[in-house]
């Protein structure tokens, strides 16, 4: 049984063994576009320019243009969106079209689930899988709301998706005894 945005339940009502969600961002497919235009301006170079003058410069040109196409391609690309699945024994988080980067937690792990309404990636640094010291760990694909994941060893995971507040319903649900079910601490 899945739960989407439309069906949410009435109040009272017991949240599903099983929870999907996803967040996407559009935005992406234009930083996409970029990459791609980055290395076909990289081919066009190779293809078509005349390697009798200058050879160690155009050769730098290409392969600059196709590093850096290929880096906003494929770094942009795994963020278009992310897939989250909640079941009775873990969280499993997967971004892009081929669910790569991937993390699974282990419910048995969290200690702490919340719902945040609000993240936004300037507080992240970006979008993306992102890391602070002082924050935690985070798969950033939109700005809006979220889930946040205090575990056992004190770091913390939060990631993007829509409709969070039915997920944190669904992972408070599935918590072992004496794992915190309120909002954490001021950051």
């Amino acid at each position: 049984m899945t739960d989407h945005p439309r069906d949410k339940g009435q109040a009272g009502e017991p949240p599903p063994a099983l929870w999907t969600g996803r967040a996407t961002n559009r935005l992406q497919w234009v930083l996409a576009a970029a990459g791609a235009a980055c290395m076909a301006l990289g081919i066009e170079l190779a293809v078509d320019e005349p390697w009798t003058s200058g050879v160690v410069a155009l050769l730098m040109s290409v392969i600059g243009c196709v590093a850096a196409g290929l880096l906003m391609l494929f770094g942009t690309l795994a963020f278009v969106h992310v897939a989250v699945r909640v079941d009775r024994d873990a969280m499993e988080v997967r971004c892009g079209h081929m669910g790569v980067p991937r993390r699974r937690i282990p419910l048995d792990q969290v200690v702490r689930a919340e719902f945040v309404p609000r993240v936004t990636p300037c507080h992240w640094g970006g979008w993306g899988c992102r890391w602070r010291p002082e924050q935690g760990t985070a798969v950033i694909v939109r700005r809006g709301e979220g889930i946040a994941l205090t575990l056992g060893d004190g770091r913390s995971f939060t990631v993007t998706v829509d409709d969070a507040e039915t997920a944190v319903r669904v992972i408070r649900e599935h918590l072992r005894p004496g794992a915190t079910t309120g909002p954490a601490p001021a950051a």
